[in-house]
């Protein structure tokens, strides 16, 4: 969600193609910590096709015996936990044009009916949108683990970019993106294509690589889905639903070799931006208010 200009053209280096799995009834069973949930637990198919991305070094499977360190189900609260979250309150399009002006405004992000609820509107308080980022930066970053979110992304529209990602807490080796980012779900426009991907590099730009995952016939908005990045000190993994769907294991910064950038500490970010270099503006047929829903974020680490 950073400066993304050009950005996500990625070489497909595998394909899982016609893989069937089980995301509906999966994402409903947010009570239960992810790491202990299988995909099999449901019986709502549906066909995704994944592409890109690095063959994986070993096993994809969920690390069941990994435990929850850090977490917010939304269920449990009344109010938006200040303790665990910051808003970041400004209207400079998040270094993409950005259209919105985020605020910590209820109506831009509350608790409602037990879920996180973010939503963008339009000629709202002077500005032509405003929308809400929140994250964890300085109360809650993490080296390595499963980080995962339980979302149903808002309604398939022109001009929408709803992002779950996160940022070095430190930036060690320097400014974007020589000390990385961390996409674990990005969706735009029609919202039939999921995003994962890693920013590094910076010695001539941008450096992005990753995996994606498709709904033919159908787009990530239509349903809760669990978003999630199984990053490690040799791998990172992306995952939907409890199934990989592509992984990078090599990657630098600019003045520094493998396992910069990805070495340190991250925080957690949550965000639903409008507009853009990447998504384009929104058209005659793109409606507001529109909200992303989101029932928890988890992060869980070895034993």
């Amino acid at each position: 969600m950073h400066t993304k200009i050009a950005r996500h053209f990625l070489v497909p280096a595998f394909t899982l193609a016609g893989l069937i799995l089980l995301s509906h009834s999966f994402a409903q069973q947010h009570a239960k910590p992810a790491a202990t949930q299988s995909a099999a637990d449901g019986d709502t198919r549906d066909q995704f096709k994944f592409t890109g991305g690095q063959k994986p070094l070993g096993d994809t499977a969920l690390h069941k015996d990994w435990k929850l360190i850090w977490e917010d189900d939304f269920s449990r609260d009344k109010q938006i936990d200040r303790s665990k979250w910051n808003f970041e309150i400004d209207g400079k399009g998040g270094g993409n044009g950005e259209l919105q002006y985020y605020t910590d405004n209820a109506k831009n992000a509350r608790i409602n009916d037990g879920e996180l609820v973010i939503t963008a509107r339009k000629d709202d308080d002077g500005h032509l949108f405003t929308s809400a980022r929140m994250t964890t930066s300085r109360k809650f970053s993490c080296l390595y683990g499963r980080i995962e979110a339980c979302i149903k992304a808002p309604p398939a529209q022109k001009g929408n970019w709803p992002a779950f990602w996160m940022m070095p807490q430190d930036s060690k080796y320097g400014s974007w993106p020589r000390s990385g980012e961390i996409d674990i779900m990005e969706l735009i426009n029609k919202s039939d294509k999921l995003y994962g991907t890693c920013h590094y590099g910076g010695e001539k730009g941008d450096i992005h690589s990753g995996a994606q995952a498709t709904l033919p016939g159908s787009d990530f908005s239509k349903d809760y889905h669990v978003y999630a990045v199984e990053w490690e000190a040799k791998e990172i993994r992306w995952y939907v639903d409890g199934n990989c769907y592509g992984s990078i294991h090599s990657w630098h910064s600019a003045k520094d070799p493998y396992p910069a950038p990805f070495d340190q500490k991250f925080f957690i970010i949550l965000n639903y931006a409008v507009g853009g270099a990447w998504p384009k503006s929104p058209d005659d047929a793109s409606t507001f208010p529109q909200s992303m829903r989101v029932k928890y974020v988890r992060v869980y680490q070895p034993g």
